[in-house]
């Protein structure tokens, strides 16, 4: 770990993507130094932080796993302590835990042309301190959600209800619901987890949604995946599958986007196959939302189709008048008694881990932005940051991200450059950052950045493309400037250090 007050790589955050940002500057950037600033007490992020029952994955190992270490488990979409291991064990192997400094919360961060560094301005979370250090680039790996708040709506006379009410984002460690009446309000990917989780369990779950998503069944191993194992080496089967998987998802996604009535009578059939006779499939798994407007949800061998199947779990399709002291009234007169509401009601985004960018002086407004290759803000100076694909798995993009970063690091030393920074022409017509339909974005699409009518200012949900244009594309073009250092810069002094 360095010891002294300037790195040149500073990473927020040691979840999935900053531990995968470590590694890839440990083996392409062998000359940078680098430190990993962690609000919490833990490598994770995520995985450290969920702990509801059942948490997994919600995309296939094969290509939410790294691309430089294989994932060797068998299962598809993995539990969420195994993901976790896998982390943990990405980064005792490369050491990468000796460069993390947890408990720093980055709060703000500061860029001086004149010093050609970030200065960032971290919290010590025990002591309430402010630590300063400074940084020759920032990379940005804390996500887009707040970690210590999810999102639970302003649900009418909650504080009536007596049983427990509890995010999937704050899971009590003893909360036992054996034998309980359990309400999950939420049909997204965690909502769906929860339920034949709980069923288990409890005596029944009631999976409360105010409107259908699409629910697909996946094996729960991935037969290609164990032959090639058998027969290759594990890199090149680990390779091979995650390809397969890769053209899988991109072909879903594009014919989803052309023929979305073919792929919606598709996906009803699906869920018929699975349900009991007579199930009504149209009340409850009928979206008004085309295939892939909002990501489709995947459940490992159809755990959610038998917990219907076996009585122990059930979905009502309705909206919420209010709490009672029994539980939850809904506008159709019904009341759903409950011991415990689940409230799986989704995120609350957040930029940057919460922290202020500046840049000479003047705060940077995310929404007057725009993303450069959905990795950079035009007009911010060597930093980058990670946002995974909506359509795919999150760590075929952060893997491309931290490859960029190495390329311009390494492209930077190779021509003598001290700073680059994306511009954006002013004649550029913004539009969204995302055109998805997930509640999370809709409630905060006007504080994200914004992207550009074409590359590199549009923001692609197409991984091969990206591999084309990201890993092997150009580094110089139109939009980027490189600066060599000025004969005036001196790098800044910082006045606190924080301990390992």
């Amino acid at each position: 770990m360095p010891n002294n007050n300037t790195i040149d790589v500073l990473i927020v955050g040691a979840g999935l993507s900053g531990i995968g940002a470590a590694h890839h500057l440990h083996e392409r950037c062998p000359q940078k130094s680098f430190l990993l600033l962690e609000a919490r007490d833990a490598i994770g992020g995520t995985w450290d932080l969920f702990r509801y029952p059942g948490v997994r994955s919600d995309s296939d190992m094969y290509t939410f796993g790294y691309r430089f270490r294989p994932w060797t488990g068998d299962q598809t979409l993995a539990d969420g302590p195994s993901i976790l291991q896998y982390i943990r064990d990405t980064a005792a192997e490369a050491g990468i835990d000796q460069h993390i400094r947890f408990g720093h919360r980055v709060i703000r961060a500061e860029w001086s042309s004149a010093h050609e560094r970030w200065t960032i301005f971290a919290r010590h979370m025990e002591t309430g301190s402010v630590v300063e250090l400074t940084a020759k680039f920032l990379f940005n790996c804390s996500g887009y959600y707040r970690y210590d708040k999810g999102y639970t709506p302003d649900f009418p006379h909650i504080d009536d209800f007596d049983g427990t009410v509890v995010h999937p984002q704050h899971w009590p460690e003893d909360l036992d619901h054996s034998g309980k009446r359990v309400v999950v309000i939420g049909s997204g990917a965690t909502a769906v987890t929860l339920v034949p989780a709980m069923a288990s369990k409890a005596n029944h779950v009631v999976m409360l949604q105010r409107s259908p998503t699409y629910v697909g069944s996946v094996p729960s191993q991935d037969a290609v995946a164990m032959f090639l194992r058998r027969w290759l080496p594990a890199k090149a089967a680990y390779t091979l599958t995650r390809w397969k998987n890769v053209a899988r998802s991109i072909y879903i996604y594009e014919v989803a986007q052309r023929r979305p009535k073919q792929v919606k009578a598709y996906l009803r059939r699906m869920a018929q196959a699975e349900l009991p006779e007579d199930y009504p499939v149209d009340v409850h798994f009928n979206p008004r939302y085309n295939p892939w407007d909002q990501r489709l949800c995947a459940v490992p061998d159809g755990d959610l189709f038998q917990a219907i199947r076996s009585g122990r779990a059930s979905i009502v399709t309705d909206t919420i008048e209010r709490f009672t002291p029994r539980g939850v009234q809904l506008t159709s007169g019904t009341e759903l008694e409950a011991d415990i509401v689940v409230t799986a009601t989704g995120f609350t985004l957040q930029m940057m881990g919460g922290a202020e960018l500046v840049v000479d002086g003047e705060p940077v407004v995310f929404s007057e932005r725009m993303t450069y290759k959905g990795m950079m803000l035009s007009g911010v100076p060597n930093s980058a940051f990670t946002v995974g694909y909506t359509n795919s798995s999150w760590t075929l993009k952060a893997d491309l991200v931290s490859e960029y970063v190495c390329r311009i690091l390494n492209h930077m030393d190779g021509q003598g450059y001290a700073v680059q920074v994306p511009r954006a022409d002013p004649s550029l017509e913004p539009s969204l950052l995302l055109d998805f339909g997930a509640g999370y974005v809709r409630r905060s699409i006007d504080e994200l950045p914004r992207q550009g009518p074409e590359w590199p200012w549009r923001m692609r949900m197409n991984y091969a493309a990206d591999v084309l244009s990201i890993r092997h594309g150009p580094l110089v073009d139109n939009a980027m400037e490189f600066r060599r250092p000025s004969t005036q810069a001196k790098p800044e002094t910082t006045r606190h250090t924080a301990s390992p």
